[in-house]
């Protein structure tokens, strides 16, 4: 009995101990899989960069020169595939530098012209009063610019020694009965601007007169005066400038690269500021054949009515001209366009940023259209329902160049302008002339910051003429050993490669300090 209980008590402790051989056992790997996971959630960055301008970078956490917080940098960061050739953001990132976007959407609205242009006086309605002969203007009931006088009216009576002898010469002669003197005295009155009703009073009254009158030709507003009364006058000298407001022209300034739109007898809309909600309707009606060489633009003249008088001679207003359907497009009832902020011009090409989600943007190449409105038509590039960035996409248009990535392609588009993206020709001044860059190119500069164990060094530098580069502040990849005595603020020769890395990196093959003699000297 008692070994009965022995046997029972050693099988019981036997038990137990292969339990806890058990439990340990689940123990330690479970611990196993913690510590297997650690370093994965240990892992420390290779530096921090500022979140758009990666030219930046530290070996520690902080803010960057334009305050925001630096983001870390770790070595498995880079995606594989095809996310390579994309920009990725940060959430938090996003959020800060206020990325909007928009849908591409389809619009069968016809593009119209929107710019600005005086009201002038229409020529077409304006008279000109002058003299035939030199005298003294001694009646003149029109006192000042701006009056108004009606056709018919008396503008001003002028004295006239010549006119009055050409008067008793012609008098003599129809006394006389000679036809011919008639004749050759008649049509010196009418040289001398005497009207032929003025020479049938004269001849029945058979007396000369002393002053000449000379009525208004139309009715409107004196706008110019060359003489008041008691000025003396004489041929060639504008006395009076008489026009009719009741229609005006506005004269528009349209750029050289929208007047191919523009043609005769499109519908106009016109408003001024002064005069909320007030429009007037007009045509175009002439364009000038000259174009603006400082201004590039093109004048457009446009005939508008003005019967109660409220446009007047020089006011500033908007214009929009509706054009027609006739010019071409891509398509005339479903056009492809994008808010007219979202297009990136270049000089060399045109680009939108795509926004593909989960904060990945990549730019895309296009070419553009007309503008429509507040919008711009797409003629190739891009599908109705694409999303694309409408701000801070020059950001990340920066951003984009700094990582090399590529410019994604459709069919029919130049494969060439992929690698515009963080190519040396893209960092040229607008308008410098393009040069062939050298292998390698050589400059001086400042150390801005180094991290000697990671062969990274950011310079401001001066310009480097043989890449097309203007003075800016870099980040550089080097050999270690180079940056072994080079410290921040340290003033440098340097020796950069002309083509990036694959990783998109410009190198430095070459890189020495500049002793502060050398520099007090030069």
């Amino acid at each position: 009995m008692r070994n009965t209980k022995l046997i029972l008590l050693a099988a019981t402790f036997g038990l137990g101990l292969g339990a806890g051989a058990v439990v340990m056992s689940l123990a330690s790997g479970s611990a196993g899989q913690t510590s297997g996971k650690q370093p994965s959630a240990e892992r420390k960055p290779l530096y921090w960069a500022a979140p758009m301008d990666k030219s930046y970078r530290s070996d520690s956490p902080g803010l960057s020169p334009m305050g925001m917080e630096l983001i870390p940098v770790y070595a498995d960061d880079e995606s594989e595939g095809d996310d390579r050739n994309l920009v990725r953001i940060n959430p938090a990132v996003e959020n800060n530098i206020g990325v909007r976007t928009a849908i591409v959407a389809t619009s069968e609205a016809l593009p119209a012209v929107e710019t600005v242009g005086t009201v002038q006086i229409d020529d077409d309605n304006t008279s000109v009063v002058d003299v035939r002969t030199e005298g003294w203007i001694e009646n003149m009931p029109v006192k000042a610019i701006g009056d108004e006088v009606r056709k018919g009216q008396l503008l001003f009576q002028i004295y006239s020694r010549p006119l009055v002898s050409a008067q008793d010469e012609y008098l003599q002669a129809t006394r006389m009965g000679n036809q011919n003197l008639i004749t050759a005295t008649k049509s010196r009155l009418v040289s001398l601007g005497m009207s032929n009703r003025a020479i049938e009073s004269l001849k029945e009254s058979g007396q000369s007169e002393r002053l000449l009158n000379v009525y208004s030709p139309r009715s409107g507003i004196v706008t110019q005066m060359g003489a008041g009364e008691g000025g003396f006058v004489k041929p060639g000298m504008n006395v009076l400038k008489i026009a009719d407001l009741r229609t005006v022209w506005a004269i528009a300034d349209v750029y050289e690269d929208q007047v191919h739109q523009v043609r005769p007898g499109q519908e106009v809309t016109m408003r001024m500021s002064g005069m909320p909600g007030r429009e007037w309707k007009g045509l175009v009606e002439y364009i000038y054949p000259t174009v603006n060489a400082r201004a590039r633009t093109v004048q457009v003249r446009i005939s508008f009515d003005n019967k109660d008088g409220l446009l007047r001679p020089d006011m500033f207003v908007r214009l929009r001209i509706e054009t027609s359907s006739d010019v071409p497009s891509a398509d005339a009832s479903d056009k492809v366009v994008i808010p007219r902020e979202a297009l990136i011009r270049t000089g060399r090409t045109e680009r939108v940023i795509l926004a593909l989600g989960d904060g990945r943007y990549q730019p895309a190449q296009v070419v553009s259209g007309r503008e429509i409105g507040d919008d711009i038509e797409i003629l190739s590039g891009l599908a109705a329902g694409e999303r694309i960035v409408v701000s801070s996409q020059f950001l990340l248009d920066s951003e984009a160049s700094l990582r090399g990535t590529m410019l994604r392609l459709t069919a029919g588009q130049d494969e060439s302008a992929s690698m515009d993206m963080g190519s040396s020709s893209e960092m040229r001044q607008e308008g410098a002339p393009e040069t062939q860059p050298a292998d390698t190119a050589q400059t001086r500069g400042m150390v801005v910051s180094v991290m000697q164990a990671h062969g990274m060094v950011t310079i401001e530098h001066a310009p480097v003429e043989a890449l097309g580069w203007p003075s800016m502040t870099m980040a550089f990849v080097t050999d270690p050993a180079l940056l072994k005595d080079i410290g921040k603020g340290d003033n440098v020769d340097i020796t950069v490669k002309a083509a990036p890395d694959d990783n998109g990196n410009y190198v430095l093959s070459d890189i020495r300090k500049i002793s502060p003699a050398r520099v007090d000297a030069q």
